[in-house]
């Protein structure tokens, strides 16, 4: 080989390896990838495949030609984080015509107010509050954005300069119209709402989900579809996630392997709620492997009592995953693994905001996506096996009496 057809062949190889991407992944154009944030100094905790939540944002926001939406719960900057560039870059695609409209939850813009104000007073960047509370008891707990709707993030990060520097998270990062644009209807819908539009419930959970869409991922081709909570708030034709989870549970074989903030069976009204209970338990009675991963807030009251239970049948392992404290101090609400996601049969799974409990599904807005194939299957497998084993993890003892984890100041 010549050398000048050996230095673009060398080229190539070095960025993909400054990426952090597969060479198979380079060689085609994936469609659909991973996307992942971590605590700094818990490098255990980082998927070498997959690119960080901040290196993906930024480069979905300074592609956007026509319209960024954003929906997210809050936002939270601090100087000199990692959030702070992605904000300046908001600022930047409204200063080249990008309409830009973000979405937040109304009732924690009073926690939160400085960000959501900063990009507010931006010209080119259009605010609106949802007041989710009022219309469901619930909150507008998703996090995703669409871009010139083609492009689509969705996943565990919230938009807080924690979630991409002092928490473990999980997203998914789509270029497909279709799917971006099913994500954008919701968007669409509760931006009118915020608006003063009124949209009541809707009967569209009953209806049939739309086709699957076909995705390339890590040069394998995988099927993808979104489903949206809750039940009764969802425009026309879109799918609930509830029914599609439990019956990725239901059609489970080997194993089901689930990581959440946390997992809970007890609604908000302290009455028990069996439905995702039943379908771990009915799996394991009949020989399913269950592994159930929660983050060390689940050591609460009213939380640990369930886990403990469950890690007393048989075919079923509760573990809690601590990460380590950072060296230069405490961080309220981080230093947590709040990534949310399911793998059966390292074949089928769900990526999405929610955690699971009742009032997700039935109160509150959450996107996810559900996605078959092994290449997607044996990533999270992988993924779900490096958190189940880092040092941080530990099996849920059903004898101990568990100490609330500091959280807040």
């Amino acid at each position: 080989m010549s050398s000048k057809s050996f230095l673009p062949l060398l080229l190539g190889s070095l960025t993909t390896l400054s990426l952090g991407v597969s060479p198979s992944s380079a060689a085609t154009a994936d469609t659909m990838e991973l996307v992942q944030s971590w605590p700094v100094e818990a490098g255990g905790l980082r998927d070498p495949t997959m690119r960080e939540s901040h290196v993906v944002w930024r480069e979905m926001i300074d592609g956007a030609s026509r319209q960024i939406s954003l929906a997210h719960f809050y936002a939270s900057n601090q100087p000199e984080s990692r959030l702070e560039p992605i904000v300046e870059a908001l600022e930047e695609a409204a200063g080249r015509g990008v309409k830009i409209r973000f979405l937040a939850d109304k009732s924690f813009y009073k926690t939160y107010p400085a960000t959501l104000d900063r990009l507010a007073s931006v010209e080119g960047i259009e605010m609106r509050l949802l007041d989710m509370r009022s219309l469901t008891g619930g909150v507008l707990h998703a996090k995703y954005m669409t871009v010139d709707e083609d492009q689509c993030f969705v996943g565990s990060q919230n938009f807080d300069w924690r979630s991409l520097e002092h928490i473990q998270e999980l997203g998914v990062h789509l270029s497909d119209s279709s799917l971006a644009s099913e994500v954008q209807s919701v968007f669409e819908a509760d931006w009118r709402r915020a608006g003063g539009e009124v949209i009541g419930p809707t009967a569209a959970a009953t209806q049939a989900p739309p086709a699957l869409r076909t995705l390339t991922f890590r040069g394998s081709a995988i099927t993808a579809r979104a489903v949206f909570s809750p039940r009764d708030w969802l425009p026309e034709g879109r799918s609930w996630d509830l029914p599609e989870i439990v019956s990725l549970l239901e059609g489970a074989k080997r194993s089901i392997r689930v990581q959440l903030l946390n997992y809970k069976a007890v609604g908000r009204d302290r009455l028990y709620w069996p439905t995702l209970e039943n379908a771990l338990r009915a799996a394991a009675a009949r020989g399913v492997k269950v592994q159930l991963l929660v983050s060390h807030w689940s050591q609460r009251r009213h939380t640990i009592e369930g886990l403990q239970s469950l890690q007393c049948l048989p075919n079923i392992v509760v573990r809690i995953l601590t990460p380590p404290e950072y060296s230069g101090g405490f961080i309220p609400f981080a230093r947590v693994i709040h990534a949310k996601f399911l793998v059966v049969d390292a074949r089928t799974a769900w990526v999405g905001t929610s955690n699971w409990q009742k009032d997700y599904f039935f109160r509150s807005r959450n996107v996810g996506f559900i996605f078959e194939g092994q290449a997607i299957g044996e990533a999270l497998d992988r993924y779900f096996e490096r958190n189940w084993t880092n040092p941080g993890s530990d099996t849920v003892d059903p004898g101990r009496r568990y100490e609330a984890p500091r959280v807040a100041e």
